[in-house]
């Protein structure tokens, strides 16, 4: 009777750990930080739950929502503290490329020139590279500690 209750016991215990690896960011970020959840209003938990913000949020709840900033600017504006978070996204650019030239490598004397040094040509071929680059994907205004607007999407 005990090896099928602790068979049980672990298969419940296995479920628990994948379902918590496979939680959303935002899922991760509230049980991270269940304090900040708690303080929330009623409203304000629903929306971090479905990653969305309103006008008039804390910095906590976009926290929650969100995940940090990638970038922080602060200021002033008519006597109120503002600040600004900024999120960056990445945008694939793909190229296409003639792997064409001549070059020197191997052993032997300081850069691959005199003995043992080796004629490498290196006629490649057609091929394709991936960079990644960075874009502004959303922001946050905050003035006094609440959020006054925000925007999402490519900027």
């Amino acid at each position: 009777m005990k090896a099928p209750a602790l068979l049980r016991a672990a298969l419940c215990l296995t479920a628990a750990l994948i379902f918590t690896q496979c939680a959303s960011p935002v899922q991760k970020r509230i049980q991270r930080n269940p304090e900040i959840y708690a303080r929330l209003s009623e409203t304000d938990k629903l929306l971090v739950q479905q990653g969305r913000l309103r006008e008039g949020m804390t910095r906590e709840a976009v926290f929650l929502s969100w995940g940090r900033p990638d970038q922080v600017a602060s200021g002033s504006q008519r006597g109120a503290q503002t600040e600004r978070w900024t999120y960056l996204g990445a945008q694939p650019v793909y190229t296409d490329t003639w792997n064409m030239g001549w070059g020197w490598g191997g052993r032997g004397w300081g850069r691959g020139w005199g003995y043992g040094g080796m004629w490498d040509p290196f006629w490649g071929g057609y091929g394709s590279m991936v960079t990644y680059v960075p874009y502004k994907a959303a922001s946050v205004s905050f003035r006094g500690g609440r959020v006054t607007e925000f925007l999402r999407g490519p900027q």
